[in-house]
């Protein structure tokens, strides 16, 4: 569905640049586009690694188990009977971590990890309602450093790339609560095994 949509916002602006005799500068705008899309993902691309890195000497050093264990005095509401599982926890511990250091990347992978131990506890059936509230966790995110969007903004000429923090705080705080009641308040309506 997605390159569908891409590829109609290719053709519009074809058929637009030719309407209005601004083909070339349509053409011109591709070209320099791509170019500017390359520099922007080699600037992001080292950031990121070294956030990956972090998270891989977290969790080889033990840190990740420790950090697990502070996280879970907040994730067993959300969790229930998985928070009493060492394995599931650390993982949606290193996922919650990840989002919080704002590294949606190196969140993918630890966010499959624990999705994978979610269902195995729930017996790989239907959509658990942990792996729901997940997926919320890791969708939402509250983000302590917007550490992708700075990159963005300093690979773009921003002077002060983490000047954005308090409102990136405020926002992510906000959507994480917004759709953790709403999930609690929907549920009722969407029982699990139906």
């Amino acid at each position: 569905m997605l390159s569908a949509i891409w590829v109609a916002f290719l053709v519009l602006a074809v058929v637009c640049g030719a309407a209005n005799d601004r083909l070339e500068q349509v053409t011109a705008a591709v070209g320099s586009g791509a170019a500017e899309a390359v520099t922007l993902a080699i600037s992001i691309a080292g950031l990121m690694c070294f956030w990956s890195g972090m998270m891989e000497l977290l969790r080889a050093s033990g840190a990740a188990t420790k950090l697990a264990r502070l996280l879970t005095p907040l994730l067993r509401p959300l969790f229930g009977r998985a928070a009493g599982d060492r394995e599931a926890m650390e993982a949606v511990s290193a996922n919650v971590t990840a989002n919080l250091l704002g590294l949606s990347n190196a969140a993918t992978p630890l966010g499959l990890r624990a999705v994978d131990r979610l269902y195995t506890l729930a017996g790989r059936r239907g959509a658990p309602d942990t792996v729901l509230t997940l997926i919320t966790l890791n969708t939402t995110s509250i983000q302590l450093i917007p550490s992708t969007v700075a990159a963005v903004r300093a690979a773009c000429g921003a002077r002060a790339p983490f000047d954005i923090m308090v409102p990136v705080w405020g926002a992510s705080i906000a959507s994480v609560v917004v759709v953790l009641v709403c999930s609690r308040l929907l549920r009722p309506l969407f029982p699990e095994g139906k």
